[in-house]
């Protein structure tokens, strides 16, 4: 019962992305080529969002569900780990029309052949953690 309301805001986030058509290959597919507005509107929203937040969270010292400190550690500037980072997640979303979110919203809509691309994400997550060392950050 204590994760009920998780589930309960991940499912309306998702029927929230499915009639956005934020999970449509062919909304993705005219995002790559220039064609449509609609994705990047979108994207561009949940940066603003992101931002907003994440600024109202470090002035207002605001604390977790916990009563704990949210402390957002700054980050190394690294321009490999952006390129070659954003060039494989790209290079991902763009031969399978989804970034992870949507994954298993797709799934979730009955879209079957997701699950080879769930598999593969959940395949590279793993290499990436045993490699994750070796790797420049």
């Amino acid at each position: 019962m204590k994760f009920l309301r998780y589930l309960l805001i991940g499912t309306v986030f998702g029927i929230t992305l499915a009639k956005a058509e934020v999970i449509s290959w062919f909304r993705i597919y005219e995002m790559f080529k220039f064609q449509s507005f609609h994705m990047y509107g979108v994207i561009g929203s949940a940066i603003v969002v992101g931002i907003i937040v994440i600024q109202l969270i470090k002035r207002k010292k605001l604390k977790s569900i916990d009563g704990e400190r949210i402390i957002i550690a700054p980050k190394q500037f690294s321009w490999s780990r952006y390129i070659i980072g954003g060039t494989i997640f790209g290079l991902g979303w763009a031969m399978t029309g989804a970034c992870p979110g949507p994954m298993f919203i797709l799934l979730g809509n009955g879209v079957g052949v997701i699950l080879v691309v769930i598999a593969s994400a959940v395949l590279g997550t793993y290499v990436y953690g045993k490699i994750r060392h070796k790797l420049p950050h």
